[in-house]
């Protein structure tokens, strides 16, 4: 798993933007439309007022869904309001919404220039350079944010995925560990665990931190049916087979090798993994399932 989530939330994008203490009001159809036939002279006090209005707009339209109309007014709050922090802030977590990741990084970058103490920021930042495929950068900018507020474990689960990006695998667990202590029943940080274990050759260890991973969160397709892979591969063939059936009815993506590849897995549990697809029990379910997702 890369991500507890794959875009910046509205409320991640809410709190880049209330951390000045800024309050929203309902946007009214008349606000949005009314259009002024002149152009007055404003004073950078002016046009700073205007932008930070323009940006609770920008909210406002996020909270409703209307990204595209959001991210239009963000950038025209950036322009009228340059020295905002928190508009630079709303501007890059509107373009990762989008996934424009690379869009995201010199907004985010402007904001912290302007204040280097925003946590979510940085951890904003970290998510646009992981989705770029700077990881490097990734953890840099995690581990800035996580020594501002360091109680947040998705984001400890992040550095570590930024980590096992770079082959630094004890680095990676580490991360994951500390998510763990952060939030001892966040699921996805034991899952990754398991993951590396497995890759190393420890099956054993890695079937323990899947159970454990799936005991907290029995819906969760994935450490199921990296549970299942590993207890077929040990030789608890029919075990192996139920919990990957009921596995893969929870979440089917599962089926597609580049997902498993997007979430990590490596080479060792996927070529394992086509060896427990190709049984006849499950064969039959995958044909299925493909078959339900064409109609």
């Amino acid at each position: 798993m890369p991500r507890p989530c794959i875009s910046v939330s509205v409320a991640r994008l809410g709190s880049l933007f209330f951390v000045a203490g800024i309050s929203i009001w309902p946007l009214s159809i008349a606000q949005a439309q009314v259009l002024i036939p002149h152009t007055p002279q404003l004073s950078a006090t002016d046009m700073e007022r205007d932008g930070l209005t323009v940006a609770q707009e920008a909210l406002q339209l996020a909270q409703f869904q209307q990204f595209n109309e959001a991210l239009i007014r963000a950038k025209l709050a950036a322009q009228l309001a340059p020295q905002a922090y928190e508009v630079w802030a709303l501007l890059g977590g509107l373009y990762l919404t989008v996934s424009q990741p690379a869009e995201a990084i010199p907004a985010l970058n402007t904001s912290i220039a302007l204040n280097q103490k925003n946590a979510g920021v940085y951890f904003s930042l970290g998510s646009a350079y992981f989705r770029t495929g700077a990881y490097q950068d990734a953890a840099r900018a995690l581990e800035q944010g996580l020594a501002l507020r360091s109680d947040v474990a998705e984001e400890w689960f992040n550095l570590g995925n930024a980590y096992l990006k770079l082959n630094q695998n004890p680095k990676a667990i580490a991360q994951y560990r500390q998510a763990l202590k952060s939030d001892k029943k966040f699921w996805p940080a034991l899952n990754n665990i398991g993951l590396l274990q497995y890759e190393q050759g420890d099956i054993p260890q890695a079937i323990r931190s899947f159970q454990a991973a799936v005991a907290l969160d029995n819906k969760a397709g994935e450490p199921k049916l990296a549970l299942a892979v590993g207890l077929f591969r040990q030789g608890q063939v029919q075990q192996g087979i139920n919990t990957a059936l009921v596995a893969l009815r929870l979440d089917s993506r599962y089926i597609e090798p580049d997902f498993q590849r997007e979430n990590l897995w490596g080479e060792r549990l996927m070529a394992d993994t086509k060896a427990l697809f190709a049984n006849p029990q499950v064969q039959e379910l995958i044909q299925t399932l493909q078959a339900d997702v064409g109609q």
